[in-house]
């Protein structure tokens, strides 16, 4: 994808587990228990024609994945394949999960590529 697309508001939303930093916890950011329940229904309701959602770590997995999701976040992103092709679990891209990439080579060897061609084709 390019920048204009992924700038563009027509194409991308970006909708985080909470709008205000509420502190962190042991493995990163705790955000707000009651917000995603009560705030993401309705702002998602405003978004027609969701093609493919990216829950970018734990909170957003077990909000957007529910009982599907895996008993932590290593097992959820590895079974990516089984929420295709609505959803395609994710690990932050923050540096403070490069360690987490390291050990998981696999995630670059086969999920970013799924994510590319799953990008291409709802943009196509």
């Amino acid at each position: 994808m390019t920048d204009e697309q992924f700038y563009d508001p027509a194409l991308f939303a970006i909708l985080p587990m909470d709008f205000y930093f509420p502190g962190k916890g042991a493995s990163g950011d705790l955000p707000r228990k009651d917000f995603a329940p009560r705030w993401h229904p309705r702002l998602l309701g405003r978004l027609p024609d969701i093609a493919l959602t990216l829950p970018v770590g734990g909170y957003a997995q077990k909000f957007y994945l529910g009982a599907s999701a895996g008993t932590n976040l290593t097992e959820t992103v590895r079974a990516y394949r089984d929420y295709l092709p609505s959803k395609l679990p994710l690990v932050h891209p923050s540096p403070l999960n490069f360690r987490w990439q390291k050990k998981n080579p696999w995630f670059e060897a086969d999920v970013v590529p799924a994510l590319r061609a799953r990008v291409r084709e709802v943009l196509a």
